[in-house]
């Protein structure tokens, strides 16, 4: 850390505000508000080693600080999201959407309003409906809807040849524009039509249907019968143009609903748009979490560049009534008087705990947690993304290639019963599920994870060695830890587990820190392997360990290195708990629980969660097995006088008392 960053103490207010940090070239890298300046900045300057690493790169890269003293929360919500939208700081969360979504656009500040499909950034000026999902569905709707609000469609090229030749174009020609190139209705008009279609798209959609299906009674009274099926058509275009859009809601609910879903590196959010009950539109996002947030605090940041106005001038139209979240915001006072400002009336934020709008929050959720997996998996699946994280591991870690073979190990236990670990393998940056491996840990050097680490990774590479051995006296390549050969696959080293032990990986990882890194590093030493690299990944910091390193290497959070390294260990783990559960499970229902009257698998794994294993359970008394949801005094009887054999010795005291009295 500079020292010159930590202003003067005392220099800080008290009051609420909104600060700047800058780097050394006096680039804005940070920006965030706070109720109490001094309190917020203050949690900066403490020791560097107990700063989340996101905050601790933040702080390293700082060469300076300000700030701005504002009025209320409110300012402080305002001035925050300007200046993130005025500087775009790279330590601060900022959301992009997953594809580009096509919006119903109407041209309202042109003379003659043109409806169209548009893209990217609002223009102020203009009515937007949407998004869709695709633009064809936004051209279905709208070839529906000319029939009866006959709008321009075409592009101002077009629309000046047409002028200029006297002569409409073809939806002119058919009845789907009304034409105010050539003078068959004036400018006003013309724009009367749009803002109908505007309102119909809003949600008014049944006072168009009704003032239609009136003038189709009065023409079929008039005997105008041809008038009367053009303006049934017309009703039935409408109605169609609305069943393509799902009532979810209350005709008179108008509401965002905003889910996220999330992992340790990035985060997803979903938006539905319901207008007049209906889903308008839909819409995503994806962010890399490089700023240190919960949340509460990713769905403030969410709301403040959805509604802060960056994208339309007009952002009163874009506010609904409520806001409907899957988390409620950090500041939700501020976020929901902010938010009453740009409407000009009050917005109801809140989580939907109930009934039909906690159904379609689920839904929303579900949509989030998709785009988060879809996302992961095409970042995961390009050749490009997974060449440069494997080149930022290798730099990161100083290794002399790319770690083109990984291999990572977990321990799973609980209390220390029913030890396991699990080996997953990477190849290409890519899972090789046919390589993964299981581990029972038997030794008494499975007491801990640092034990058991050091148990299975000299099984796992002793297994090797026997393999390079066998190799070697067939004639193959052997690697003993001298050089950079690796075994080849023979028929002398055999298919199935022989042969996944064969070939050395480029680099080990272990789940966990220091302690664990150094004992995989030990493993490895007394086998004379020196060519593999060793690291770990902290799961609670993301920090990459080193054996012979006092201090973690920290990888970029944005960064393809982490994120492979961060799949790596989350499939060890899940490979590893999996295996955890199999055994607890088989533990309890091949035991001697089995013939307990009553007690039927679900009852099992209730006393399995509680205890953990049968050992402990049969150490409990009658009372504590009583506890167990689901176990009633006379199952829990049962159960202990089962494990503890108090009925057998109670029946061979009875035994022998009765052979005493018979003088046997």
């Amino acid at each position: 850390m500079n020292p010159d960053l930590r202003p003067t103490p005392g220099s800080i207010p008290t009051s609420p505000g909104v600060y700047r940090f800058r780097d050394e070239h006096h680039r804005v890298i940070y920006v965030g508000k706070a109720k109490n300046l001094r309190a917020r900045l203050s949690s900066y300057f403490q020791d560097p080693a107990g700063l989340h690493p996101r905050t601790q790169a933040m702080v390293s890269a700082a060469a300076d600080v300000d700030w701005t003293l504002v009025g209320t929360e409110v300012e402080a919500l305002q001035l925050e999201y300007s200046w993130i939208k005025e500087y775009d700081p790279r330590f601060n969360v900022r959301y992009r959407d997953d594809k580009s979504y096509p919006y119903l656009a109407v041209t309202l500040d042109e003379e003659v309003p043109r409806v169209q499909v548009m893209r990217g950034a609002k223009r102020s000026g203009t009515r937007y409906f949407g998004p869709y999902g695709h633009a064809w569905a936004i051209r279905e709707t709208v070839d529906l809807l000319l029939r009866v609000f006959p709008v321009r469609t075409c592009s101002a090229g077009v629309y000046r040849s047409a002028r200029s030749s006297g002569r409409p174009c073809l939806l002119g020609y058919i009845g789907k524009c009304s034409a105010p190139c050539v003078g068959r209705i004036d400018t006003s008009e013309h724009r009367a039509l749009a803002e109908d279609f505007c309102s119909f798209m809003a949600g008014d959609a049944n006072r168009f249907i009704r003032r239609l299906e009136k003038e189709m009674r009065e023409a079929a009274q008039e005997q105008d019968y041809e008038r009367a099926a053009r303006l049934r058509d017309d009703i039935q275009a409408l109605r169609t143009a609305l069943e393509k859009q799902a009532v979810v809601l209350g005709e008179s609910t108008d509401c965002d609903v905003i889910a996220l879903s999330q992992d340790e590196l990035q985060a997803a959010a979903q938006v539905f748009y319901v207008r007049g009950g209906r889903i308008r539109g839909q819409r995503g996002w994806v962010v890399d979490k490089v700023e240190d947030v919960d949340t509460g605090q990713l769905v403030e940041r969410f709301l403040a560049q959805t509604y802060g106005g960056g994208e339309s001038s007009d952002s009163s139209r874009d506010v609904p009534r409520e806001v409907l979240v899957s988390d409620a915001p950090s500041d939700h006072g501020a976020v929901a008087a902010w938010l009453g400002e740009l409407r000009g009336a009050a917005v109801e934020v809140r989580v939907p705990q109930r009934g039909d709008k906690k159904t379609l929050m689920e839904t929303v959720h579900k949509n989030a947690e998709q785009t988060l997996t879809r996302h992961k998996t095409q970042r995961a699946g390009d050749l490009t993304t997974r060449s440069r994280a494997l080149e930022e591991i290798q730099e990161a870690l100083g290794l002399d290639e790319a770690p083109l073979r990984i291999e990572c190990y977990d321990i799973s236990n609980l209390m220390g019963e029913h030890v396991v670990a699990s080996m997953v393998v990477f190849e290409d940056g890519l899972a090789r599920k046919s390589e993964y491996r299981r581990f029972n840990v038997r030794g008494s050097a499975g007491a801990d994870d640092t034990g058991s680490m050091y148990e299975v990774l000299t099984r796992r590479f002793s297994r090797y060695l026997d393999s390079a051995k066998k190799a070697g006296e067939a004639g193959g390549a052997v690697s003993t830890g001298d050089g950079p050969e690796t075994v080849k696959p023979s028929s002398e080293t055999g298919g199935g587990t022989e042969g996944a032990f064969a070939y050395p990986p480029n680099l080990v990882v272990v789940d966990g820190g220091r302690p664990q890194v150094q004992a995989a590093r030990r493993a490895l030493d007394e086998l004379g392997i020196s060519d593999i690299a060793v690291c770990g990944l902290a799961k609670r910091l993301e920090e990459v360990w080193l054996p012979e390193e006092e201090d973690p290497v920290i990888l970029p959070r944005a960064g393809e290195g982490l994120y492979l390294l961060q799949r790596v260990r989350d499939e060890a783990h899940r490979f590893a708990v999996t295996y955890h559960r199999q055994k607890r499970a088989k533990a309890l229902t091949g035991s001697a629980l089995d013939d307990v009257p009553g007690l039927g698998p679900a009852r099992r794994n209730a006393l399995l969660k509680h205890f953990g294993s049968v050992k402990k359970l049969a150490a409990a008394s009658q009372e504590e097995i009583a506890q167990v949801q689901g176990i009633g005094p006379a199952i829990a009887a049962a159960i202990h006088a089962k494990l503890t054999g108090d009925t057998e010795d109670d029946s061979s005291r009875s035994a022998g008392k009765r052979e005493s009295e018979n003088g046997g």
